[in-house]
């Protein structure tokens, strides 16, 4: 039988990971941030932490009802909350993107980057620790390092905001 501590030790590592997840989407939002995006350092932060707290809580769902009396009452399906997830961050993307007069679109690439953040906050809630640290250099390598080459070979505008 599980005891007060178990659960309690459970729920710590969630928590740990959640905030994990916080810090990893919290360097990618920093980099919008600076950039002045419609969503940046909270924003991101809170996306990549929701999707572990989400991930973390299936698991505890799963660990509180895995009793024998319970197996044909509940049935956990993790891809079911990482969809939910997805679309979740599909509203908040939509959002980020608009649409000039002059028939320019802003805001893709913040889009873009809250899909990540939320990827990586699900990494942190299934403890692919490794992949989430590295999904989020990757992302740094492509929000920082290619829109700099973008810039340098003229293939972008320095006054755009395409993201």
């Amino acid at each position: 039988m599980d005891t007060l501590f178990d659960h309690w030790s459970v729920e710590l590592n969630v928590l740990v990971a959640t905030a994990y997840a916080m810090v990893l989407g919290g360097v990618i939002g920093f980099e919008r941030e600076m950039k002045d995006r419609p969503a940046g350092f909270r924003t991101h932060m809170l996306v990549a932490g929701a999707a572990a707290l989400l991930v973390g809580l299936a698991d505890l769902l799963a660990v509180r009802y895995s009793g024998e009396h319970y197996r044909e009452l509940v049935r956990v399906d993790p891809l079911r909350l990482i969809e939910a997830v997805v679309a979740a961050v599909g509203f908040l993307g939509a959002g980020a993107i608009f649409r000039s007069g002059d028939d320019r679109v802003t805001g893709i690439t913040t889009a873009a980057s809250l899909l990540m953040v939320a990827a990586i906050g699900i990494a942190v809630g299934v403890h692919a620790h490794l992949l989430a640290f590295g999904t989020t250099v990757l992302t740094l390598v492509v929000l920082l390092i290619l829109a700099w080459a973008e810039r340098r070979a003229g293939t972008r505008r320095h006054a755009s905001r395409e993201g």
